[in-house]
């Protein structure tokens, strides 16, 4: 094992890895910018070293500078978390030139599962079901060839990247052309690449990922899956395991097409294989992303295997202790808080944060870098807090979850906590039927949806 690894990261995350690495007993270094010089992240951490001003390109994206504060500090290895660098191959492979561990997956991988038509091929080839559309990166002509096969409404997305940057939804074919123009000058913005593929758009759909971990001898042990299809903006809000959608069959189909792909692709460490749940049930791949997850706390508390302790023993090489299926019980539920304002469309809020109290009690546990006092700056994302609830069923854990919220106290900054009251409260998520339309269909008929 590692005596001194570096937290590429801030926020609740670096304070999750440094507390993992705390626990064991490893030194932890944290980077940070000149707006975070105050961060818990560096307050918890045994050393930490300044990398930039506040913008991201000139800090915590900026390899040399994370790659030279784990040299000098005497690091063995990186892990990233995620967002930043966390899936850049560049960043991978400057940590190894350094002769330092990156916990996570090879670079080559990462390039491979990162272009989105490439991954797609090799999980076709995996046997692993995808969503209808091109197979590879398409022109306009092909698009509309393709959109008139499979039908609309079709989803033109980038090839390069993800997180809802590229993506359009196009009902019909007139709106194709400026979709194609629109999405490819903005992924070629996002991404450096405007290349375009185009899928079905499935409808309701419902978006499900499964949580796996893989050791460099071969071993390979699912986590179950976390539905996540409580979405704004394509950005995840709600999550919870088990998901209301599967059944036992379902649930070991998905889980099984994964160890399948991660045998074939050659996947170490921690990794997160999406999918589309279409109206018939059906599984379709979307994307594999080579990284910790926001939410893998609701993995972590069905099963008790700590996530990023794992990371950290499969990038020392050891093998894992179990492989196939871990053992899962009871439900969980998480809910990100954010720093919006709903009176403007959700827009990001930063400022001080006067007063923070989280909530506690059984089955709580809250993941953030906020207390009282703290600034949140604006050069980052919005997200302040996770809440995440267990208990043994799942109209406990809803419970558990709004008793949960009701206790929350952040003052000084609008949140998006009474939105995530209303999502909890719905019949569409009460009832387990629910989809990734839900937050647009509750539009005018919720308080923290009709505000803005």
């Amino acid at each position: 094992m590692f005596s001194r690894v570096l937290v590429a990261n801030r926020g609740e995350i670096a304070v999750r890895v440094i507390r993992a690495l705390h626990e064991l007993g490893l030194e932890a270094v944290a980077v940070y910018s000149t707006a975070d010089r105050n961060a818990l992240h560096v307050e918890l951490a045994d050393r930490a070293v300044c990398i930039g001003p506040p913008p991201a390109a000139e800090s915590y994206l900026r390899i040399p500078n994370v790659v030279a504060a784990a040299e000098t500090t005497g690091c063995e290895a990186v892990h990233p978390a995620y967002g930043f660098l966390a899936e850049n191959p560049a960043f991978v492979r400057a940590c190894e030139e350094s002769d330092l561990v990156f916990v996570g997956p090879s670079a080559e991988v990462m390039e491979r599962m990162g272009d989105k038509v490439r991954a797609k091929a090799e999980m076709r080839a995996a046997g692993m079901p995808l969503v209808p559309g091109t197979e590879g990166v398409a022109s306009l002509a092909d698009l509309r060839t393709a959109a008139r096969l499979i039908g609309f409404p079709v989803l033109v997305k980038a090839a390069a990247g993800g997180g809802g940057k590229g993506m359009r939804m196009v009902a019909a074919e007139e709106g194709l052309e400026s979709a194609f123009a629109s999405a490819g000058a903005e992924a070629e913005a996002a991404f450096g690449d405007g290349s375009l593929y185009l899928e079905k758009a499935l409808i309701p759909a419902r978006h499900v990922e499964i949580q796996v971990l893989c050791d460099a001898e071969g071993g390979i042990v699912t986590l179950g899956e976390r539905e996540c299809s409580i979405q704004r903006r394509h950005q995840k809000l709600v999550e919870e395991s088990p998901s209301p959608a599967l059944d036992q069959d379902a649930r070991e189909g998905m889980e099984s097409a994964v160890e399948r792909a991660c045998a074939a692709i050659g996947y170490l460490n921690a990794g997160t294989f999406e999918f589309l749940l279409g109206p018939d049930g059906g599984f379709h791949f979307i994307e594999v992303n080579c990284r910790l997850q926001v939410e893998h706390p609701v993995s972590e508390l069905v099963t008790g295997i700590d996530i990023v302790r794992e990371q950290l023993r499969i990038a020392a090489g050891e093998q894992l202790e179990r492989t196939g299926r871990a053992p899962r019980r009871g439900h969980a539920l998480e809910i990100r808080i954010n720093a919006e304002d709903p009176t403007r469309g959700f827009a990001p809020a930063p400022g001080t944060v006067t007063r923070f109290r989280p909530p506690l009690g059984a089955g709580v546990r809250v993941d953030t870098a906020v207390r009282s006092g703290s600034e949140i700056p604006p050069y980052y994302d919005s997200m302040i807090a996770k809440v995440i609830v267990w208990d043994e069923t799942r109209p406990a854990t809803l419970a558990r979850a709004e008793r949960a919220l009701s206790e929350l106290e952040v003052e000084g900054i609008p949140t998006t906590r009474e939105l995530a009251l209303d999502v909890l409260a719905s019949p569409e998520f009460r009832s387990g039927n629910y989809s990734t339309s839900t937050l647009t269909d509750l539009e005018g008929r919720v308080p923290s949806l009709s505000l803005s």
